[in-house]
């Protein structure tokens, strides 16, 4: 889990949410990734998804029966799918996520009978460094973005930019 924390913080070095993956096979890394849908403008490119994939051109094979993953968030959906088709045996995750999570904090697909392929799923593992690095990104992206709206140097460039901050029906008397 050390490993896919450095991930997720190569991922917020990048202006990604942080989160990073590790694929281990027979003890061995195998393959690394890191949230990157933002600056690869790939919906599909969350760290695991990487991780995957990369896992996948190493061993030669799109099937990773032996294979582990471990995660800094929770899986979602799309990724829960992308780990069932890959046949990963067990899912190693640090911090729940209980907006999108699919291995039990919204659904549980790796629970689900219906489905062909059920990997072992641990939760909570480094659950504070991960969860660190996540209320880390988003208070500096709130204060950032709080700083932009009070900076007078940004209300100086909207308005040169066109848009006043006085309202049309105020403006216009």
């Amino acid at each position: 889990m050390g490993l896919a924390l450095q991930q997720a913080r190569a991922a917020m070095q990048q202006g990604e949410v942080p989160v990073g993956a590790v694929v281990v096979c027979d003890g061995q890394v195998v393959a690394v990734g890191h949230n990157c849908p933002v600056g690869g403008h790939d919906p599909s490119a969350h760290a695991e998804m990487q991780a995957l994939r990369a896992a996948a051109q190493a061993l030669g094979n799109y099937r990773l029966p032996d294979c582990e993953l471990y995660v800094t968030l929770e899986p979602c959906v799309m990724c829960a799918g992308a780990i069932m088709h890959a046949r990963i045996k067990r899912v190693v995750y640090g911090a729940a996520d209980p907006k999108t999570g699919a291995c039990g904090s919204v659904v549980d697909l790796f629970a689900e009978p219906r489905l062909n392929h059920h990997a072992v799923v641990v939760g909570g593992v480094m659950r504070d460094a991960c969860v660190g690095i996540l209320q880390t990104f988003f208070s500096e992206r709130r204060a950032a973005a709080k700083a932009r709206r009070l900076s007078p140097a940004a209300g100086a460039a909207d308005e040169a930019a066109g848009e006043s901050s006085v309202p049309p029906s105020e403006s216009s008397n």
